[in-house]
């Protein structure tokens, strides 16, 4: 039994792990994040990307990318399991926990609140407006991150050929995400016996010739003994995790029958995060049929709405979760009717507890495996495979948002010219004037609800 508690103590510690960041100044930057966090996951990863290892230079590209590679095949919001990994690695179980609170817990707050507006007024005008003027600037951050990460992954000529296959077969055909990541993954898998040179991972800035310094985490940073894969932790940490997931069911279960709606909204959410390969837009037709059509939570249009909503807020954009919550919530009247913004509240909590914990536990229980795998071809050379599929992901992501933000109205329709104009003008402060994405998120944001209100 002590012996137990104290690999637990120090799973939870960090104490030989000597880099030099204190955690307070990475609660700065998580917290920031979380309120700056537009874009979706593409958007969300080029931030991270900028900010980690270009300007910041806390962790290497080869760090960041071997991170990334794994989040893209688990289930789940992948930039936030991305920031969860890297707060791992900054600060051990705590720096994770912490990271990834962050990352959900401003976008959480945010959406509630905006919940509550449009169920109790209907109408968001400035909402509108804003996400109208930061669409097209996802836009241009998307090709951009496209660009960038292209650049330093895609080093010869048969990755250049995998990133265009692809973006080919999800623009194309349509095939599903988690089809070609897996596809990419097996390609790299042969890669490394047939043609290893081909998939060797590495610092892709030494590798082309960009020397942006070096990272507080670089390549050869080692893990400290606490951090390193042991079996007993992992099976203790699953069973703390379960046991959680265990316990807050068992409670819902006994306040309100397993029939209740907050107890099944625990165990419909638990299902979701557990299926949503390929991120939020390959999930959100299993939480419309449950939310929609199965439990009557809301209705279509309402399901609609909140999707506007989830790409209005920052976060990732299966936080539509806590809308489906607490819409369920409130027009349930699960606490009676005197209670609506009670119940509401409750929901959307509910929701999102059960669609991240899972999360959680894939990278705190999978990072310490995944960073003994680095330096080994047979694991690297799969990752190194889905990061070139990754580029042509990201790609096709890019123009489905330039399609439907420039054509609303489908291909017939008039050109939103103004969306053209304000997508090229981030373009060039992107590309050309290297402006940072929070302010040129903020700008676009004003503009948006300016233009709107005029």
């Amino acid at each position: 039994m002590g012996g137990g508690l104290s690999l637990v103590m120090n799973t939870l510690s960090n104490e030989d792990y000597t880099v030099n960041l204190s955690f307070w100044q990475a609660f700065k930057y998580w917290l920031i994040l979380g309120f700056i966090s537009f874009g979706g996951p593409a958007g969300q990863i080029s931030m991270m990307h900028q900010e980690l290892v270009e300007k910041r230079r806390w962790i290497s590209e080869h760090r960041f990318l071997h991170a990334l590679n794994y989040c893209m095949v688990l289930p789940g919001p992948e930039a936030q399991q991305l920031a969860t990994y890297i707060g791992w690695l900054m600060h051990g179980t705590w720096g994770g926990i912490m990271a990834g609170v962050l990352f959900v817990l401003p976008s959480l707050l945010i959406l509630l609140g905006l919940t509550w507006v449009y169920l109790a007024f209907g109408q968001l005008p400035i909402v509108a407006g804003i996400l109208y003027g930061i669409k097209p600037v996802v836009v241009a951050i998307v090709i951009h991150a496209a660009y960038r990460i292209g650049s330093r992954t895609l080093k010869n000529a048969v990755l250049w050929t995998l990133s265009i296959v692809a973006f080919i077969a999800m623009f194309v055909f349509k095939i599903p995400f988690p089809i070609i990541v897996l596809s990419a993954g097996l390609i790299g898998l042969a890669g490394a016996y047939l043609i290893p040179d081909q998939f060797r991972s590495g610092s892709a800035h030494a590798e082309t010739g960009k020397n942006i310094g070096t990272a507080l985490i670089n390549d050869d940073t080692p893990l400290p003994m606490s951090m390193q894969f042991q079996r007993k932790r992992f099976i203790l940490q699953l069973l703390v995790g379960l046991g959680i997931w265990a316990g807050v069911m068992g409670l819902l279960t006994l306040w309100y029958d397993w029939s209740g709606i907050f107890t099944q909204m625990g165990w419909f959410f638990t299902k979701a995060a557990l299926l949503t390969f390929g991120g939020a837009y390959a999930v959100l037709p299993y939480v419309y049929q449950g939310g929609v059509e199965h439990y009557g939570w809301l209705t279509a249009t309402q399901m609609i709405d909140g999707l506007a909503l989830g790409e209005t807020t920052p976060g990732p954009l299966i936080m539509i979760v806590a809308f489906v919550g607490f819409v369920g919530g409130w027009t349930q009247t699960a606490l009676g009717p005197e209670m609506l913004i009670e119940a509401g509240i409750i929901g959307g909590v509910i929701a999102t507890f059960f669609t991240f914990l899972p999360s959680f536990l894939f990278i705190l229980l999978g990072a310490p495996l995944v960073e003994t795998t680095r330096h080994d071809i047979k694991f690297s050379a799969p990752l190194v495979g889905i990061t070139a599929a990754v580029v042509g992901v990201i790609l096709n992501l890019a123009v489905f948002f330039a399609y439907h933000v420039f054509f609303p109205q489908g291909l017939a329709g008039q050109v939103e010219w103004f969306s053209v104009g304000l997508t090229a003008l981030a373009f060039i402060a992107l590309f050309r004037l290297k402006m940072n994405m929070i302010a040129l998120i903020g700008i676009g944001a004003v503009v948006g609800m300016l233009y709107n209100i005029l």
